[in-house]
Order: C-alpha cells, then structure tokens, then sequence
C-alpha cells in the first residue's frame, strides 16, 4: 500500500484497519463486492485508495481480489495513479461520441470476476441511468445499497483521522484571524474570499467552504450565511456572520464565528451571540459517549427560550455526518436511537436569528466525543470579533 510520498495518506495499519472493517461489513451482509461511485467529491472511494475524486470515479472492491479504481478524465488518470495506495487504476472509457462513459469498463470488471450473480453493494450517488444500465446487463445480480454501512464505518475517527482533522481545524482558525484582522469598511464581499483562503494555500490546504454574509447591524436584510458572495461593500456598522471549512488532504475542520466592522455589536446582535453562545456550552455540556440526540434537542431549546429561532442545522457530525440535529420545534427528524460513541467528531453551531431571519449569528466549532465529554478541535477565540481596521 504506497502512494507517491510527495502526496499525502495514511499508514499502511491505517488502511488494513479501514479495509478489515469494511470486508466485516461485507461478509455480514453477504456482499460479493461493493461498487463505489463518486462525482468531484467521493469521501468512500477517498477512504478506501486514496484518490481524491476530481470528476467520476467507480471504485470496485471485491470480497477476494485487488480492488480496481477507474477514473475520469483520461488526463486525471496520471495523477489518480500517484496519489492512489492501490495498484489497479484505470482509465473509465469513453462512449462511442467520445463522451464520459465508465459503464461498459465498470461491467466488464464485474464480468472479468466472476461476478455476472450474488450480491453487490452499490455506494453513493450512482445516476439513474447508469444504475439501469447495471441492472439491465447483470440481471443475476441483486443490489443492495452499502452508503449507510460506509456512513457507519467512517463516524468513529482513528488517531490518524484525528490528527488531520486538527490539521484543517488549525487552517480554519488561520482564517478566521485573518478575517478579523483584515475585514475593513470598503471593501468587497468577494475579497473576504481571498482573505479566508490565503493563509492555508501555501500549506497545502483549499477551501471547503467559506460561507459569509455581511449586512448593516442597523438595517439587517439576512442572519444566515451565503454560499455565494455578493459584490456588495462592506460598510462601517456591518455584521459579518461565516461558516468556514478548510480541507485538509480530505478531511476538513469546522469553524463558525460573528464579527463586527467599525463599531461595537449592537444590543440586538449582541444578545443573539450571546444565546448562540449559551446554546453551544448547554449543548457541548450534555454530550458524551453514549449520549443520544434527545439530550441534545432539549439543550438546544435554550434559543426558543430567549425569544429566536435557529435557521442553519445546530449539530452535524464531520463533513455532514449524522446526525443532523436542530431544535425540537425545528426538528426535522433523526434516528432516535442514534447514540454518540468515542472519537466521532461533530460540529456545533447555533445559527441564532430573529423570527423573520433578517438578523442572525453563528458561532460554534468542530468538536470530538471522549467518554466523558466533549474535546475541542479549534483553538480559536470564542469570542464576537469587533474588526476596527481601517
């Protein structure tokens, strides 16, 4: 198991850890192989070979035999083949007009094993027609959806996932430093962008996600941060409110803060950070090994009971993870026998807003579970930000 050592991965006892869990899995349910799917983004196939996906990829992972990872486009198969710990990676074919088309090699794989009946596992967001196709040309075979188990496998963290999410959790941090050292009256919403992504590219580290919105404290048109930034200029007696991610080799820490621009946070917005903050320390407080997502729901009502509302999720596991949780009256639904163990890792953040959601902060982290309590994966200040640059 060896990649290019200029590129990142794990130990070679990392990832026989990783394949001898997935393999139980598999023999539980009495799966032949698994067949992964991913599209620019494939956390399972990433798992498994390292590979960060860049356009479509099938990872094929046979219960006896070399796993095969076939990878689109032909001119990201040199990379994919010094990036990946596996042996086999190939080009994922094209279609007689010369468009993208891994079907065809994905079945003759299945074939070329042996695997024309049995039992298959299919994992991601494999597209309709491919999956008719599938279906269509190995009628033996009964398909059975793996993306739960793989969900499951990759909740609890070893020491190594740790150490790389505290990684991209520094990176984070460097960027909400940033922020608040130079986010200043006049400037536009996009060279917050610049400002965020700065300090971790050098390091090796790209964006995630770097959601913001800025708005006057004084005339607030939004609480929730904006996937896509605006033109608009920053202005004194504006609040910055970001949820920021920075990826890390794969793996990406969380962190949510509120500044403020040239001026200190109004009564308003300050007693929203506030009850955001609340909400965080109640929340943090109760969970643990073994806690469940009741706890955390009643924890979270603390923000009804200050007179707002959240808009955002209020805790999700790393990288969106379940459980997905909010508050009971905004309670969307969740396993309720879902219990947190050891080393899952999660965020929290309260996205605290007005009723009518025109005004709004968030705050909160990335965080692992021990068994008696919660540990913190950021060393930023907790804290509102008041920027008094230029």
């Amino acid at each position: 198991m060896a990649c290019d050592p200029n590129y990142l991965s794990f130990s070679d006892t990392e990832y026989e850890r990783r394949h001898a869990a997935v393999q139980a899995r598999m023999d539980r349910m009495g799966l032949d192989a698994v067949v992964f799917y991913g599209s620019r983004t494939a956390p399972d196939i990433h798992y498994l070979c390292n590979w960060l996906t860049t356009s479509e990829a099938y990872f094929i992972y046979p219960r006896a035999g070399e796993p095969t990872l076939f990878v689109q486009l032909s001119n990201h198969l040199p990379n994919a083949r010094r990036m990946a710990i596996i042996d086999d990676v190939r080009f994922g074919g094209s279609s007689p007009t010369g468009s993208v088309d891994s079907v065809p090699r994905v079945l003759e794989n299945l074939k070329d094993r042996g695997l024309e009946k049995g039992s298959v596992g299919l994992c991601g967001s494999v597209p309709y027609r491919h999956y008719l196709r599938l279906v269509e040309a190995l009628p033996g075979v009964t398909w059975v959806d793996f993306s739960a188990e793989m969900r499951d496998q990759r909740q609890v963290k070893s020491d190594e996932e740790i150490e790389r999410l505290r990684q991209a959790s520094a990176m984070s941090d460097d960027s909400v430093a940033a922020l608040a050292e130079h986010a200043r009256p006049g400037i536009p919403e996009h060279e917050l962008a610049r400002i965020v992504e700065d300090v971790y590219l050098g390091k090796g580290g790209i964006n995630g996600i770097h959601f913001m919105i800025t708005t006057s404290m004084h005339d607030p048109r939004g609480g929730v941060p904006q996937q896509h930034l605006s033109n608009r200029i920053l202005q004194k007696g504006d609040v910055l409110v970001t949820e920021i991610s920075t990826n890390y080799a794969g793996y990406t820490g969380q962190v949510l803060r509120t500044f403020t621009i040239g001026e200190d946070p109004t009564p308003e917005y300050q007693r929203l950070h506030d009850t955001a903050m609340e909400a965080f320390d109640r929340i943090a407080g109760v969970i643990k090994a073994g806690a469940g997502t009741e706890e955390v729901l009643k924890a979270a009502d603390v923000v009804h009971e200050r007179g707002f509302t959240v808009y955002d999720d209020v805790v999700h596991g790393a990288s969106q993870l379940p459980p997905i949780l909010r508050t009971h009256k905004t309670h969307r639904g969740a396993a309720p026998e879902f219990r947190f163990e050891t080393n899952m890792c999660l965020v929290i953040q309260p996205n605290v807003v007005t009723e009518d959601g025109l005004r709004g902060v968030q705050f909160g982290e990335m965080m692992r579970v021990t068994d008696t309590g919660l540990e913190n994966m950021h060393d930023c200040p907790r804290q509102l930000f008041v920027c008094r640059n230029g």
